[in-house]
């Protein structure tokens, strides 16, 4: 298991190093708090590019007053698509 530290630009952005990007086929990534720390785990919906629909799933605005919506909550409704 390797560690890194990583330092946050500015505007509170990480990058995730190539060689642990390059270990999983996605560019999607779901983080999580749990206990004062943080989790990262890779998101691979599979999908034939064919059978994607296009379509808004959520809209902050409309759905929720602005506020987001819980990544696992996403990844629920994205599942339930499949």
């Amino acid at each position: 298991m390797d560690t890194k530290i990583l330092k946050a630009t500015t505007k509170g952005q990480i990058t995730l190093p190539a060689k642990w990007r390059r270990q999983f086929d996605t560019d999607q990534y779901i983080v999580s708090e749990k206990n004062g720390v943080l989790e990262v785990k890779p998101l691979k919906i599979e999908h034939s590019k064919k059978d994607i629909k296009e379509y808004t799933v959520f809209d902050a605005i409309r759905d929720n007053q602005g506020k987001g919506i819980d990544a696992e909550d996403l990844v629920s409704i994205l599942e339930d698509l499949s």
